[in-house]
């Protein structure tokens, strides 16, 4: 394989309806949800930035347009706040605006994951690039953007983030074959199979929401027809690379063991506001401590 570009560019998939978290994302995207005093495409735009990403593209759709006002100046508050001395508040407004030069594409129908993966194609051009999930918030003390990008610039492939679950919960995810590489702390990964049912899954290592890929992926999307639930799979289309010999072939796998916060669903949401919450030096030993009591 041919090693290629160092990896500068962040695609961020925003453009879901949110329907699991109806009434509330009625009006209001799912991302800017809040995780304690931020959205939680904030965290995910943190990420990219701190991994060294200069250049984030955020794939959105209709009724959307609260995520490019988040990201930002908001004079009028700004100036507000500073009028009143409120200089912690102000300097956690400005900082929003100041993670980067954002860029924003609508997918328009949503198609599913690959199609909007697709959708940068003209914004990335021929060189590897990230994909962030807004759904999986990785703790800010745990690097696995950067390990991952790392495995891409040695192998020249496509590389994933898997963790260990419950084999009873695999049907949940994209679901990896994998085999150990001697020397490397990285695995090959040999099949991927989307949402598999339990008795068919290769493995309990499922695919999470953190992608490096090859810019080789964009052909195969092309040609990639749609698969489960009717939408363009990523997961297929990874299935292609991964046993492709072609420059760009060859998908990866960085385990992740670290600390991940799954904003998916209510309780899972509700789970990550709580540990983020109780990480936070301001309040969170009175939040743990209430948490006892409350138990109790």
């Amino acid at each position: 394989m041919t090693l290629g570009k160092s990896v500068t560019k962040a695609v961020i998939p925003a453009a879901g309806l949110g329907t699991r978290f109806l009434p509330a994302t009625k009006a209001m995207p799912k991302e800017m949800l809040p995780v304690v005093d931020q959205p939680a495409i904030q965290y995910v735009v943190e990420e990219a930035v701190r991994a060294g990403l200069t250049d984030l593209l955020m794939v959105t759709g209709r009724q959307k347009r609260a995520l490019e006002d988040h990201f930002d100046r908001e004079p009028s508050l700004e100036h507000a706040l500073e009028l009143k001395g409120d200089l912690d508040r102000l300097e956690a407004v400005r900082h929003a605006s100041r993670l980067g030069p954002l860029h924003y594409v609508r997918q328009g129908d949503p198609k599913g994951l690959g199609h909007a993966v697709l959708c940068a194609r003209q914004h990335v051009g021929d060189e590897p690039f990230a994909v962030l999930l807004g759904d999986d918030l990785i703790d800010e003390r745990d690097e696995l953007l950067t390990a991952m990008i790392g495995v891409q610039a040695r192998t020249g492939g496509s590389v994933v983030a898997l963790i260990e679950v419950d084999p009873a919960e695999i049907s949940a995810y994209g679901c990896a074959d994998i085999s150990a590489i001697p020397g490397e702390e990285h695995v090959r990964v040999n099949r991927l199979v989307e949402k598999p049912d339990v008795a068919d899954a290769p493995s309990n290592l499922a695919v999470i929401g953190r992608y490096v890929l090859h810019p080789e992926i964009f052909d195969v999307l092309e040609e990639t027809s749609p698969g489960r639930g009717g939408e363009i799979q990523l997961t297929d289309a990874l299935q292609t690379l991964a046993v492709s010999d072609c420059e760009g072939g060859g998908v990866y796998g960085v385990v992740f063991r670290g600390r991940r916060y799954d904003t998916g669903d209510k309780l899972s949401y509700l789970k990550a506001v709580i540990s983020i919450a109780a990480d936070r030096v301001e309040f969170g030993e009175e939040l743990r401590a209430w948490m006892k009591e409350f138990v109790s």
